[in-house]
């Protein structure tokens, strides 16, 4: 049904703007082309802001790794990096995250990058519009939310092994259904937490920063459908990276 697969998990509320794509069989190339696009706009903004190493520069390192899991093309890595480091010219790419209420009171943090921030907030606003959905002020749902990293493991027969290594690396909680694992870290933490996974050979799937609701309501059918609506128009979006709610 959607461009970009929003999963949601029976622990980790919120929605992950590029959950579940890389494991679609079809995606033709206007599409890849977009998905790219939106991929390099994070490893630019990364990249200027600290520089062009990856080993030293945990941001970036997260940007590429995550344009790796879908396959996009490491000379197209490379003209992102040399894009925010200036070696190559280009637009400016910002960051901005927008705060809205949605169907049925859902809170929702919408995290963009954007050459144009005049154009991007211009068509989330119409979008949310359209669907029962209004712009907040700043801090009107962020209240809701603290800023963690978290850690997607698949779930295998040594689940619960894995549970006390991430317990035992610094974990602030972790968290099991069905497929997978969640870990949830301080921010500070995410990266010397991935470096223990991998370097233990843990079935890492992805690793991101990640707003946890506090408080987390749920929807009743029709508010769903609206709110189906609206996460379809959102991520139809070119500037939409991630979309994070209190479901």
């Amino acid at each position: 049904m959607y461009v970009l697969c929003f999963v949601p998990y029976e622990f980790m509320s919120g929605h992950s703007h590029w959950a579940g794509i890389k494991h679609r069989k079809e995606i033709n190339d206007s599409k890849r082309a977009k998905i790219f696009t939106r991929l390099a706009k994070p490893i630019v903004l990364a990249a200027r802001e600290g520089g062009e190493n990856p080993e030293t520069n945990f941001k970036l390192r997260l940007a590429i790794e995550k344009a790796r899991q879908f396959n996009m093309p490491k000379d197209n890595i490379e003209k992102a990096v040399k894009r925010g480091t200036g070696e190559i010219a280009g637009a400016e790419i910002e960051e901005a995250l927008y705060e809205a209420v949605g169907p049925g009171g859902v809170m929702i943090i919408i995290k963009t990058t954007t050459d144009n921030r005049n154009r991007t907030v211009s068509e989330i606003k119409h979008i949310l519009s359209k669907n029962k959905a209004k712009l907040g002020e700043q801090g009107n749902t962020l209240w809701n939310f603290d800023q963690v990293g978290l850690i997607s493991l698949e779930k295998n027969s040594q689940w619960e092994e894995n549970e006390l290594i991430a317990i035992d690396s610094g974990a602030i909680d972790v968290k099991t259904d069905k497929e997978k694992t969640f870990v949830y870290t301080k921010i500070q933490d995410l990266k010397k937490i991935q470096t223990i996974f991998s370097q233990k050979k843990l079935p890492l799937i992805d690793f991101q920063i990640f707003y946890l609701p506090k408080n987390i309501i749920q929807l009743n059918s029709k508010n769903q459908l609206d709110y189906d609506k609206l996460l379809e128009d959102l991520e139809d979006q070119e500037d939409v990276e991630e979309i994070f709610d209190n479901l």
